[in-house]
């Protein structure tokens, strides 16, 4: 009898019968960049690192080379963020960043006429930004999704494509 209901869920999983969740609630690269899509829908999903800029004491853009990194998105309304530093930054430590590495996860909910989304930090590599609400400004180009700091102590955008 078990041999029978076993092949019977098989067959109808083979036959297309079984749509995982996941393929229900796609994230498909088209509605990242999907202009009538909401800003909300826009951001689900997962990117990756292009290009991280500071901005110097003497007011040059200064853009960060060999960062590796991925900030995700999900419906339910988590996010979390990781990048890497090159060897030669392995000793970088600040606010975010300790020894090269910078982690972070928690909620977010996101402000589309203010354009911000504020991350709400529940763990991270750094234990001073654990339970801090950090809002952030962004902006969408095609595929593109550019972040930057609202704290106007601090001078830096990060570059994320949409996988």
């Amino acid at each position: 009898m078990k041999a029978a209901a076993y092949l019977a869920l098989a067959a109808h999983i083979a036959l297309g019968g079984f749509v995982p969740a996941q393929t229900q609630q796609s994230s498909s690269p088209s509605e990242s960049h999907d202009k009538s899509a909401s800003d909300r829908d826009r951001l689900i999903g997962g990117w990756h690192l292009v290009a991280l800029r500071t901005q110097g004491a003497d007011g040059k853009l200064n853009l960060a080379a060999g960062l590796t990194g991925k900030l995700i998105y999900t419906r339910d309304g988590h996010m979390s963020v990781q990048i890497m530093y090159p060897e030669s930054d392995a000793t970088l430590t600040n606010d975010y960043v300790l020894n090269g590495y910078e982690a972070s996860f928690g909620s977010f909910d996101i402000n589309e006429q203010a354009h911000t989304v504020t991350h709400h930090v529940e763990g991270s590599i750094t234990r001073g930004l654990v339970g801090k609400r950090l809002t952030r400004a962004y902006r969408f180009s095609a595929r593109r999704l550019t972040i930057r700091s609202t704290n106007p102590n601090e001078h830096w955008s990060v570059i994320w494509q949409h996988d």
